[in-house]
């Protein structure tokens, strides 16, 4: 359930960002059209190259650390995103969405670890989660733009990786194999 509720926060985070990046950019710092989409470009790289990360980097330093770093880690990025320039919050967003993307393949790895043989189960459980929960926050912070303003709509987003804090609940994974 606990990787359930990361894996909410991380995509309905992430949905801000696939869906609103540009409208946030044009409306915030005036760029155009054309520098917004860039911009999207660059976060989405940065997206690609987290995912393939955090599988390597978690076999090297372990899932539940990767799973801290990635979600609970990217807070202090998250909460200055909606306060910095434009400049800082291109590279934000490259932070952000690399550490961010991480998260998945060691979520994914972590749940298949806990329910031994129930690896397709678990598999299309979490891509099913994740890819409803990108769209549901992105119709969710569609009607909170609406109601109130794109910047307001990412201000609340920034509060979403303080669930990461929930990794505590997480067991470690060597404890489960000697008991």
């Amino acid at each position: 359930m606990i990787l359930l509720v990361l894996t909410f926060s991380k995509n309905f985070y992430m949905a801000s960002f696939s869906s609103y990046y540009t409208f946030y950019l044009i409306h915030h710092f005036s760029v155009t059209v054309q520098d917004s989409q860039l911009y999207l470009f660059v976060f989405g790289a940065a997206v690609a190259a987290g995912t393939l990360a955090g599988g390597w980097i978690g076999d090297r330093i372990g899932r539940l650390n990767v799973i801290w770093l990635s979600i609970l880690g990217v807070l202090p990025f998250s909460l200055a995103l909606p306060y910095v320039g434009l400049n800082a919050t291109i590279g934000l967003s490259i932070v952000i969405g690399f550490l961010m993307a991480s998260a998945f393949p060691a979520i994914i790895v972590f749940a298949q670890e806990l329910v031994p043989g129930k690896v397709g189960t678990i598999g299309g459980l979490f891509f099913g989660f994740a890819f409803g929960m990108g769209g549901l926050g992105a119709a969710v912070l569609g009607v909170l733009a609406d109601a109130t303003s794109i910047e307001f709509a990412y201000k609340v987003c920034s509060v979403l990786p303080a669930i990461g804090i929930l990794t505590i609940l997480l067991p470690k994974l060597d404890r489960l194999r000697d008991a």
